[in-house]
């Protein structure tokens, strides 16, 4: 056993193009290891909804190493001390992580343990996120240049026959979790390459098109978010799949353009992912630090509560939050406009609401998340300043108002020419106050100071020199490919075309 080798599974939970487990396979025999983390799930960002997707895709994972998947629960460093002791291991091989910031610390302490006890211990990138990048010139054609390398195969892989002993995987209650979502989206690898499939041959034709109304982007969007973000599915093989399905659609109605934008926006993830790998404290700081402050740091209880659980008395905002409490997803446009209100609107902390955002996605990716809340919060000193309007945003969205209908049945007997602004329905006092609530803030009023209070900050040649150190840093580029394009002045296309998921 002196020669094992821990493959340490994180978010990564399968055994295609994984370059941690081809790497640890090469090195010896291979202990395959999952360490469920109890104070992880105890972070603000963590909910029963990804525990269970999670236990799901072990169980796959499970499935696919013949039941010889090792689970042990616990902290990181005493898990792996402990097999370092008892089985003689010197070799850990895991895939780089851009985590959240108490995964982060984690691995600072992995990493301390290892040099102390003379642990190798090797990380290997999975995706175009490029760990201890100098700058972002030339960034998007390492990133391309990643996703085009052939996927990686596992070749003789050997795994320890016994005497590596596996904790119970233990349930949500046990871990302090109660989450319920009802119409959840499953986890693991076979539901993934199910979801893979029926988007590239089906659903996806129209994904363009679709993918920003609530009522068809729950089918025409891919569906994969939550895959990518646990890693049963890997960003190369999605990307290259998307690719030899847009050659043989080629001349085709409504697929070239979808294909595209579904590689647009699988670029834009590691973009975002990129952001947080650079600038970890982006989790709990403003990017622009013209920006702390702005916002009472205790928000406003009252308010933070309706709007988490769709209670603002504004239809189509509310239809959205309940709609994401009960199925664990929203479209890109949606997830932007709940975080806009919360933001401009209810002017609450992007710190509270954004916490809240992270326990209802199932697809909870760091390094997308903070990055689109201070985006959608206006913090960023980079992005243009919007304020979506959420009446109109139920008026273009959802005009027939079905979707809002469905999830705010209180307003089953409003009008539909009243249904986005009940406040104004001559016959409101049926209604408001009695089964709905009366709106939260006056849509226009609020939107008008949180306008006016955001662009005071941004006056003045050391909001802008800043500004400009940040653009240098975190923007988007033009790399020949066309897709990432720089903009420190005018609106940018991360403004132009918001991508929060997939």
């Amino acid at each position: 056993m002196k020669d094992a080798v821990v493959c340490w599974f994180k978010r990564d939970l399968r055994l295609h193009d994984h370059p941690a487990l081809a790497r640890a396979a090469a090195l010896g025999p291979v202990i395959p290891l999952y360490i469920v983390e109890p104070e992880l799930w105890a972070q603000p960002d963590a909910s029963g909804r990804q525990y269970a997707f999670l236990r799901e895709s072990l169980s796959d994972l499970d499935a696919d190493l013949d039941g010889r998947l090792v689970v042990r629960v616990g902290d990181a460093v005493e898990v792996l001390d402990d097999l370092r002791q008892r089985h003689g291991v010197c070799h850990l091989v895991s895939h780089e992580e851009t985590g959240n910031a108490w995964t982060y610390a984690r691995d600072r302490a992995v990493a301390a343990w290892a040099r102390g006890q003379g642990v190798a211990w090797q990380e290997m990138p999975q995706s175009g996120v490029v760990r201890r990048l100098r700058g972002r010139d030339g960034w998007a054609a390492r990133r391309d240049g990643f996703v085009r390398q052939p996927q990686v195969s596992v070749q003789g892989l050997r795994l320890v026959q016994q005497g590596v002993i596996s904790d119970p995987l233990p349930d949500a209650k046990a871990l302090g979790l109660h989450d319920p979502c009802p119409q959840r989206q499953p986890g693991g690898r076979v539901e993934g390459l199910r979801l893979l499939d029926t988007f590239l041959h089906a659903r996806g034709r129209d994904y363009r098109s679709a993918m920003s109304s609530p009522l068809y982007g729950a089918d025409a969007c891919s569906r994969l978010s939550p895959h990518l973000a646990f890693g049963t599915l890997s960003g190369r093989e999605v990307a290259q799949a998307g690719v030899e399905r847009a050659a043989q659609v080629r001349g085709q109605k409504s697929w070239p353009g979808s294909m595209r934008s579904f590689q647009s926006r699988l670029a834009w993830r590691d973009h975002f992912m990129q952001k947080l790998e650079d600038e970890p404290a982006i989790e709990w700081r403003c990017l622009h630090p013209a920006y702390e402050g702005l916002r009472p740091v205790e928000p406003d209880a009252a308010q933070l509560h309706a709007w988490a659980n769709g209670q603002t008395g504004l239809p189509f905002v509310d239809a959205c939050m309940r709609y994401l409490n009960a199925t664990g997803w929203l479209n890109f446009r949606m997830r932007s406009m709940v975080m806009a209100v919360a933001s401009y609107h209810l002017w609450l902390d992007w710190r509270a609401t954004g916490p809240i955002l992270a326990r209802l996605f199932t697809d909870y990716e760091p390094g997308i998340h903070w990055s689109q809340v201070q985006m959608q919060s206006g913090t960023t000193g980079m992005n243009t300043v919007r304020i979506y309007n959420p009446v109109k945003q139920g008026l273009d969205q959802d005009p027939d108002g079905v979707f809002t209908r469905a999830w705010v049945p209180e307003l089953a007997g409003v009008p539909n020419d009243w249904l986005q602004e009940p406040w104004r329905w001559p016959q409101a006092g049926r209604v408001l106050g009695k089964v709905y609530p009366e709106p939260l803030v006056d849509v226009k009023r609020a939107a008008a100071q949180a306008r006016e209070t955001v662009w005071a900050v941004r006056k003045g040649d050391q909001f802008r020199k800043t500004a400009q150190a940040i653009v240098h840093k975190h923007a988007s580029r033009k790399d020949g490919t066309g897709r990432f394009v720089r903009d420190p002045v005018r609106e940018t296309p991360e403004d132009r075309q918001l991508k929060f998921d997939l």
